[in-house]
């Protein structure tokens, strides 16, 4: 196929799939209310979610790339460490355009106080800043941007251990929705965003990453010289 038909479809697809996650918040928000029960607070399947994306966050993440690269050097793995490396680039710049980006949008998470009006408020709301103020920072999710960075990378590189990579960072993103802290769009939006963003790594890795990690040891020897 074409280069340019396939972003073109993908472009399309994408685009649905997001006009497809705010057309159904509020059933899937819905949805999600009927599953959590009226135990839920005291639930063992909340506790599990709540631990989800605490490990699932972005220390944690960085934390299992260090282990992986670790493992890979001691196994003389050119090819993970070329992998693990850029999964940890595009987590991290997934995870900071996503978290800049969702200073400004000031949308409601779903599980906020009742008195907060559901929707985009933007940077200003009720005579305050939303800027750093955890109720207003729903949209879009940093939990699902540096978990799919990480692990499309992995998926674009080597598909098989890509795709249990995938449904670890779909676990995080679903996690994210069960306990409140995210509507269905936030985490699709993430999603297709740090997809992109893992992709472009992978690729610039690819194709430049040896040239630059050759500059930079060349740049270090000098400065120790």
């Amino acid at each position: 196929m074409n280069s340019r038909l396939l972003i073109l479809l993908l472009l399309i697809l994408s685009a649905a799939a997001i006009w497809g996650a705010f057309a159904f918040d509020d059933s899937s928000r819905e949805a999600v209310r009927k599953a959590q029960g009226p135990e839920w607070k005291k639930s063992t399947s909340r506790t599990f979610h709540s631990l989800v994306r605490r490990y699932g966050d972005w220390p944690w993440l960085m934390l299992a790339g260090g282990i992986g690269l670790g493992a890979a050097r001691v196994f003389r793995s050119r090819k993970w460490q070329r992998i693990l490396i850029a999964a940890m680039l595009a987590s991290t710049v997934a995870g900071l355009t996503i978290n800049i980006s969702r200073l400004t949008t000031g949308r409601t998470r779903p599980g906020a106080d009742k008195k907060i009006e559901q929707g985009f408020h933007g940077p200003w709301a009720d005579g305050q800043l939303t800027i750093g103020k955890h109720a207003y920072n729903s949209f879009p999710s940093g939990h699902t941007a540096t978990a799919f960075g990480f692990a499309g990378v992995i998926l674009f590189a080597s598909p098989g251990v890509g795709l249990v990579a995938m449904a670890i960072a779909g676990l995080i993103a679903f996690s994210s929705v069960m306990v409140d802290a995210h509507h269905l769009s936030d985490v699709t939006v993430s999603t297709l965003i740090a997809l992109t963003v893992a992709w472009l790594t992978w690729r610039w890795v690819e194709k430049s990453g040896d040239e630059v990690w050759a500059k930079f040891l060349k740049k270090l020897q000098s400065l120790r010289g």
